[in-house]
């Protein structure tokens, strides 16, 4: 029952966006009573949020020996995940709805989260390494590389290529 909740309720946030998602719907589709939805989950934010974890893609975080190389990888997957996955679909509707619901707000920062870790996970490789001085600021390079493919994805609608992906790393890691 659990399981075909989630399921349900990820199918409709990929599909119709976080405004698409109710109780009503979630039951409908998964074929589970509403009320024994309302016991696993108080709120719809509650359920998203256990639904995007359980379905939403995880990056792998690539670990090459060498900083520039692990970026590129991991940003060239995200970008593949930006241009066919259905979770990037969903999150503008989430970033939107969280500019007005607190509970939301905290499902889009641990999903932002949950979705940064590779990048930290690789800084903090570098940084035992010596590739990045400790003091480097994880979360500006996160943002340089982030920022123009989520720019691409969902401003501009151009292509995330390969060559670029690689000019964004560039980039981001050689700018003072």
């Amino acid at each position: 029952m659990k399981s075909a909740s989630l399921a349900a309720a990820y199918e409709l946030l990929t599909e119709a966006g976080f405004s698409g998602v109710s109780f009503d719907e979630v039951s409908r589709r998964s074929g589970v009573a509403k009320t024994t939805i309302y016991r696993y989950w108080p709120t719809r934010s509650a359920l998203l949020f256990d639904a995007v974890m359980q379905f939403a893609p995880r990056l792998p975080t690539p670990s090459t020996g060498n900083l520039e190389a692990d970026l590129t990888t991991l940003t060239l997957a995200l970008a593949q995940r930006l241009q066919t996955g259905r979770w990037s679909s969903a999150l503008p509707s989430i970033i939107d709805a969280a500019e007005r619901d607190e509970e939301v707000a905290d499902l889009q920062s641990r999903t932002h989260a949950g979705m940064i870790s590779g990048f930290t996970t690789i800084a903090a490789r570098a940084q035992e390494r010596g590739e990045l001085d400790a003091s480097f600021d994880v979360a500006e390079l996160t943002a340089n590389i982030a920022g123009p493919l989520f720019y691409r994805r969902w401003f501009a609608r151009q292509d995330i290529d390969e060559a670029f992906v690689r000019r964004v790393v560039e980039r981001a890691l050689h700018t003072p």
